[in-house]
């Protein structure tokens, strides 16, 4: 791109009798229009002789403060080009900022409008027809969710609960039972009851600690690609991140050495159990050597645990990294919304003791208290519901992956697709397929009547594509949950399974 038309933000002047060095000046100038809108990504700067001479100083102080711009990963330089505002959200630190307007961050990533454009003509011309499957949702599919019928007598319990204050605090004391059973008998994790926090969902956890044990400009590694990319509360932080490299078992440890090797890595953020968008899991092994080396550091890990109850057979490591920690290092989340529906807004944070009265008193402070319908229909879904559905829901989406994966394959017959073996999402990868390119396979899924998630909305700059299989269903399958009886055979993976609960730590 050229550099920007906006000639009047260079001829701004520098106070030079103030305190704050030029540099920091030149600095803050560049993250002002930044945030403003008036410089964007992939937009060129102009040359560090002609600003120093728009700016009224030395080249070297332009220099200075391109450099650590650079740094941060907010701007590019580009040998015999120029410098660069950095189009990827990799590195950048945004400052936290509170307005109405849409932050520069949150905008979509590059091709989002082709792509948009291409759906919504796909969706004008071929959805009234019933032939267009959109496979792009984050969420379970609406027909595989459970009806949660609530007895009578619970809404007098909600009306005397809600005057409860510990409740507010951390949570309804039998909730905080139940997913203290819930973690010990299908995870693996002995935990007591004052190191569980009750929240209304994974991003109010995230949004703690981000907030809470994290400051503005701190680095933190995410999985790359990972769904923590497109997240707005990282940004809202004002936090740096940084890719950690995956292989088919989870992050890897040469990769994450790197990265601790070039940055002070406060913490890092985790999806390690059917990974969102690559469904990968991360196999035992893997998990004790990133606790071992972030142990050894003192760098804590986040684990987000969306997916874990939904393996396809008992061979998938789905144990937590937490139920290998013995040190207080591992912060677990965990919530309900794949299972039930995100409108049931409950979920829990497992960590110290210390962590969870700090968090508990943050929210105080902010009135974020806890609503406790949620939490009741949460806990009675874990005691009455969740063994016979999660067993029907189990068997019926390894039949949705299994067929949208024998349809992958007659549209990409040399493209190694591996079934999943667990979660909610099928990944494809461009390389090696003759369909050629990214927008090759891209274009010839939504020709076909099938909707991706784009990897790019993931940070994967490959070209990756995203396919939710729980939204997959044959033309003769019900696929409707009646939570009365089971499906034969709902349970047969399990059953045939040959590896002991205690080999999985239960």
């Amino acid at each position: 791109m050229n550099s920007p038309q906006h000639t009047d933000l260079w001829k701004l002047p520098l106070e030079k009798r103030t305190n704050q060095p030029l540099y920091r000046q030149i600095i803050a100038l560049i993250e002002n229009a930044l945030e403003n809108g008036l410089i964007g990504g992939e937009e060129r700067l102009p040359s560090e002789r002609k600003l120093a001479a728009l700016l009224g100083v030395n080249r070297s102080t332009v220099l200075r403060a391109i450099q650590e711009l650079t740094d941060r990963g907010i701007l590019l330089r580009r040998l015999g080009s120029g410098t660069y505002v950095n189009g990827e959200k990799w590195g950048l630190q945004h400052y936290p900022i509170l307005n109405w307007r849409e932050p520069l961050a949150l905008r979509a990533a590059p091709g989002y409008e082709e792509y948009t454009a291409l759906v919504t003509e796909l969706r004008r011309s071929r959805g009234q027809r019933g032939v267009l499957r959109d496979l792009s949702s984050n969420d379970m599919a609406a027909s595989l969710l459970p009806t949660v019928v609530m007895p009578e007598a619970v809404w007098q319990e909600v009306l005397v609960q809600e005057l409860d204050d510990e409740s507010s605090l951390v949570g309804l004391r039998a909730f905080q039972k139940t997913i203290r059973r819930h973690l010990r008998e299908n995870l693996g994790l002995h935990v007591p009851e004052e190191q569980i926090l009750v929240t209304s969902g994974a991003q109010q956890a995230l949004f703690l600690i981000t907030q809470s044990l994290l400051r503005p400009g701190d680095v933190v590694g995410i999985e790359a690609p990972s769904y923590f990319y497109s997240l707005p509360v990282f940004q809202a932080a004002g936090l740096r991140l940084f890719a950690i490299p995956m292989d088919e078992q989870g992050i890897t440890l040469d990769g994450l050495d790197a990265l601790a090797a070039r940055r002070d890595l406060k913490m890092i953020f985790l999806n390690p159990v059917f990974q969102n968008p690559t469904g990968i899991a991360m196999s035992e092994q893997r998990k004790r050597d990133v606790l071992h080396y972030c142990s050894a550091r003192r760098i804590p890990i986040v684990e987000d645990d969306a997916y874990s109850l939904l393996a396809f057979s008992r061979a998938v490591p789905v144990r937590p990294i937490k139920a290998l920690d013995n040190l207080g290092q591992v912060l677990l989340i965990g919530s309900l919304s794949s299972y039930v529906g995100k409108n049931v807004r409950a979920g829990w944070l497992v960590a110290p003791g210390a962590v969870v009265a700090k968090l508990a008193a943050v929210r105080r402070q902010m009135d974020a208290g806890l609503s406790v319908l949620p939490q009741l229909v949460a806990g009675h879904y874990l005691n009455a519901i969740s063994r016979e559905h999660l067993a029907w829901l189990r068997e019926t989406l390894r039949q949705r992956a299994t067929a949208l994966r024998a349809l992958l394959e007659t549209m990409f017959p040399d493209l190694e697709l591996p079934l999943p073996s667990g979660g909610i999402y099928t990944y494809l990868r461009p390389q090696g397929s003759r369909n050629g390119s990214r927008a090759g396979m891209l274009e010839h899924l939504l020709r076909s009547g099938l909707i991706p998630a784009r990897g790019a909305e993931f940070g994967d700059a490959s070209g990756g594509l995203r396919l939710n299989h729980s939204q997959w269903q044959a033309l003769e399958e019900k696929g409707m949950y009646n939570g009365l009886s089971r499906e034969k055979g709902a349970e047969s993976l399990w059953q045939k399974g040959e590896e002991k609960d205690e080999d999985r730590g239960i």
